[in-house]
């Protein structure tokens, strides 16, 4: 991790308490994630069904194509929606969504602009049902559901895409979170590892910091213009119990949660993760370790989530 870090040594960095993969992977993944609990947050499909069973709130699904033969219905099937968004169920890092905006006669319009055909759109899917990808490129299905209108406080901020809330929640609190903003080098993607900006958030506030670019640290978004800094996010307080929420229903210890936010629904829980990354660590420029500790050391973890909140809200003092 060079560029944002460079004001740390590296020997002071585990002072810092800055998490590395193996630690990652050794303490808490393998420790609190039950491996038979990870289909439930690796096929979106299962995630989505599970979180509104609970009365969470997601995007709409409109559709699920699961062999090649459901692919000659799609024109039928998507006639209501003159715009919708199109994942892998399997996929991972963004990779194999695409965002349809609107019509242009028999085409569809992506996020970017470019206009796709429907015999395009059907070899787009064919991909997805082929495992192109998916985790471990096994066989997929394809989703096709709401898509998300930003609210408008991310107007200035935002290329083309949606941006997300990325929370890493552990043993049901929420102990560190970023928004991750696309940008034209993201294609218009929340992924951090295909360009889009990582932003830490004060948990207790709601309020951004600087961001994180290419590792380098940014004040403004490199294609608005707009101040990254002292954004202060909607619905916080909702947020962060709607993440808490959502170790209930998986029963991952160390999880990620994905929140969007939608100028008229609102918070919309969009995935969780059961590997999240780490680059957290550097959109927030602190390190997880301490938190996380903290938390483990609890005797007991509330079962009411405004105490839960306010214990995340603590871990930032």
């Amino acid at each position: 991790m060079s560029g944002a870090w460079e004001w740390l040594p590296w020997r002071r960095l585990r002072a810092h308490g800055i998490m590395g993969m193996n630690e990652r992977n050794g303490d808490f993944i393998l420790r609190y994630n039950p491996r038979p609990n990870f289909p439930l947050v690796d096929d979106k499909q299962k995630t989505k069904a599970i979180a509104l069973a609970a009365g969470i709130p997601v995007p709409d699904l409109y559709g699920v194509v699961e062999i090649e033969h459901q692919i000659e219905e799609l024109r039928l099937q998507l006639s209501p929606h003159d715009d919708f968004v199109v994942k892998p169920a399997h996929g991972s890092g963004g990779e194999g969504v695409l965002v349809i905006t609107g019509r242009v006669n028999d085409a569809y319009r992506r996020a970017s602009g470019s206009v796709a055909s429907e015999e395009e759109l059907g070899h787009h899917i064919s991909n997805i049902l082929s495992g192109m990808y998916s985790l471990g490129g096994m066989p997929d299905c394809a989703l096709i559901e709401y898509r998300v209108k930003f609210d408008p406080i991310f107007t200035d901020i935002s290329y083309l895409g949606v941006p997300d809330i990325r929370t890493i929640v552990f043993r049901g609190i929420p102990v560190m979170a970023m928004l991750r903003l696309p940008t034209r080098a993201s294609d218009g993607k929340a992924n951090l590892h295909q360009g889009a900006i990582g932003v830490g958030i004060d948990l207790a506030t709601g309020r951004t910091f600087s961001g994180v670019w290419h590792d380098s640290l940014v004040g403004e978004h490199p294609d608005t213009g707009g101040e990254i800094e002292g954004v202060q996010i909607p619905h916080w307080e909702d947020i962060l119990a709607l993440t808490a929420r959502c170790h209930d229903l998986v029963g991952l210890g160390y999880l990620g949660v994905d929140i969007v936010l939608d100028g008229e629904l609102g918070p919309l829980m969009l995935e969780m993760n059961a590997r999240p990354g780490l680059a957290i660590q550097l959109a927030n420029r602190t390190g997880l370790l301490k938190r996380l500790r903290t938390v483990e050391g609890l005797r007991a973890v509330p079962e009411a989530l405004g105490e839960r909140v306010a214990l995340a809200k603590a871990l930032c003092r």
